[in-house]
């Protein structure tokens, strides 16, 4: 029987080169393959993982987004500050409970994404 697996998260971008830098700063991804002038696939610099492709098509931030990454780490505090520095912003929810797990952020275009705290 043949199986299945994700091969490729794929992210709509409006600024491919700006997307891939920073999705390949803070995920430690580099470029699969040579890019074309709308399309890129960043993989794991260790090859373990999802590849991340980031496709320059116009499309409008969905709020709440249909589809989210979880990035997990032993390092929320670190990490959040990271990503924040690389061009992330902080996005704030009044549904998130005092004790949650997660700190929400977005991308530079406004794509959200959860830093997950694997220590709790």
């Amino acid at each position: 029987m043949a199986t299945v697996r994700v091969g490729s998260i794929v992210l709509r971008v409006d600024n491919l080169e700006r997307q891939a830098e920073f999705w390949a700063a803070a995920l430690d991804y580099v470029p699969r393959e040579e890019r074309s002038d709308d399309f890129v696939a960043l993989r794991p610099r260790n090859g373990a993982g999802p590849n991340l492709s980031l496709d320059q098509v116009h499309s409008q931030v969905q709020i709440p987004p249909r589809i989210h990454l979880d990035l997990y780490t032993d390092d929320q505090a670190g990490e959040v500050k990271r990503l924040l520095a690389l061009g992330a912003t902080e996005v704030h929810w009044s549904k998130r409970p005092p004790d949650a797990d997660y700190v929400i952020l977005a991308d530079p275009e406004g794509n959200r994404f959860c830093v997950i705290d694997t220590t709790r």
